[in-house]
């Protein structure tokens, strides 16, 4: 089956574009909005409104396919692609992508994915969130076309086998990162609360004693709210790099205080992702593997999570090969077509690091249920709830997508964990 039209349609995420060097750099807040002035080239302003493009496929038998490209709430950081806006890439999507469209078969979503995700444009690989959100629409075409869910196509595709069992999810607080909490206690999330642990001054202390204080509130809490002891969720903090700054990127101090943080984990697993972000990713990557080596002689359980610098596929088989980290965030946009980050999680499963099947707040309600179809093929340890920052739309959208699948598999395949 072929595609017969395609349209490019602006919308909105369910975030913010943020200017994360301004924000570490201690710019100052005003209700919603940062005060100062943007550092990071293309933003105009610390934060500005997030943007989306839905990518809307036509094929043969009248059916449309949606996918929307969506870049993370920092771009332009960590080696990232530039902000992301409808007004300044529209017009090259009508003029460059939709003549490679049109007439284009829809059979075999990997073969498709391949060839948009080498596209370039001056030179270069074209933009990550158009890849993206392309790569979404022509997985649902191959899908809509055969009469198949997108898990299904993928687990077609990659010989995996369909697996009904739940997925562990991890909610994200945002700066609400009390209230999210007890919501996130309440409806059981797997992993919580994410924290956004991004300015040393006011989230982390300047010797580190706000988050020390924040870890320990999340264990008495949890214990606290929870309704059984069999509730035992793992704490995941995304600290940005900070703890790096106020130890002047030391590895032994680093550990150091790693580790005193998991004692007031109350024996809740603790995984801090990027603690230290040194600018580059050899050096990212050296200094992770010396910090976990570190963890490891002085017996401390905490688990570090690789983020900045962990952009693209390559990067994450660098990461996973130097074994510099516990786990890996797979980026969902910053990988580009979709295809990516399915083969990043199955890297991870070949070699014994965790997979995060994360993302971005600011993403849209298409793209986080594509990825949740992504997750259930390949089984990922830990999968983001997204979008937005509020947690309950986000688990709204993921959990609910993940039971539908979960029914439809069911009822099409039989019992839980059935090979195809």
């Amino acid at each position: 089956m072929k595609i017969t039209n395609a349209q490019f349609s602006a919308g909105v995420s369910s975030f913010y574009f943020d200017d994360q060097a301004a924000i570490k750099g201690g710019a100052g807040t005003d209700g919603f909005t940062y005060v100062g002035a943007a550092r990071t080239p293309g933003f105009d302003k610390i934060r500005q409104s997030g943007e989306a493009i839905s990518v809307l496929l036509e094929l043969e038998n009248g059916q449309w396919a949606e996918g929307d490209c969506a870049a993370v709430q920092y771009s332009g950081a960590g080696g990232r692609d530039p902000l992301f806006t409808a007004e300044t890439y529209i017009p090259w999507m009508e003029s460059h992508l939709r003549p490679l469209l049109i007439g284009r078969d829809v059979g075999n979503f990997t073969e498709n994915a391949r060839f948009i995700d080498n596209l370039t444009a001056d030179g270069r690989p074209i933009h990550t969130a158009i890849r993206y959100g392309l790569s979404q629409a022509l997985l649902d075409a191959t899908a809509k076309a055969s009469n198949r869910l997108k898990v299904e196509v993928i687990c077609d595709e990659y010989r995996l086998p369909i697996d009904t069992a739940p997925l562990k999810l991890f909610g994200q607080s945002g700066d609400d990162r009390y209230n999210a909490v007890d919501k996130m206690i309440m409806k059981r999330v797997d992993a919580l609360p994410h924290g956004l642990i991004n300015n040393v001054s006011t989230k982390l202390g300047e010797n580190g004693g706000r988050l020390q204080e924040y870890v320990t509130w999340l264990g008495q809490r949890i214990k606290k709210l929870r309704v059984d002891q069999d509730y035992t969720p793992s704490i995941h903090i995304d600290v940005y790099g900070t703890i790096g700054l106020i130890f002047n990127n030391d590895p032994v101090a680093i550990a150091s205080y790693l580790d005193g943080l998991g004692k007031r984990a109350e024996k809740f697993p603790l995984y801090i992702e990027g603690p230290v972000d040194v600018g580059n990713k050899p050096g990212q990557i050296e200094l992770l593997k010396a910090i976990g080596a570190r963890l490891r002689d002085i017996g401390s359980k905490v688990r570090i999570v690789a983020d900045e610098w962990c952009n693209t596929h390559q990067d994450i088989v660098e990461f996973v090969d130097a074994k510099c980290c516990d786990m890996v965030q797979i980026k969902t946009p910053d990988l580009g077509s979709i295809h990516n980050t399915i083969e990043a999680v199955l890297y991870c499963h070949a070699h014994g690091v965790e997979a995060y099947l994360g993302g971005t707040c600011n993403e849209t309600d298409v793209s986080a249920r594509a990825c949740l179809h992504v997750a259930q093929a390949t089984r990922p340890q830990r999968v983001l709830i997204k979008p937005g920052m509020g947690f309950d739309e986000g688990l709204t959208i993921v959990a609910n997508e993940m039971r539908r699948n979960q029914s439809i598999l069911q009822a099409k395949h039989g019992a839980m964990g059935a090979s195809r």
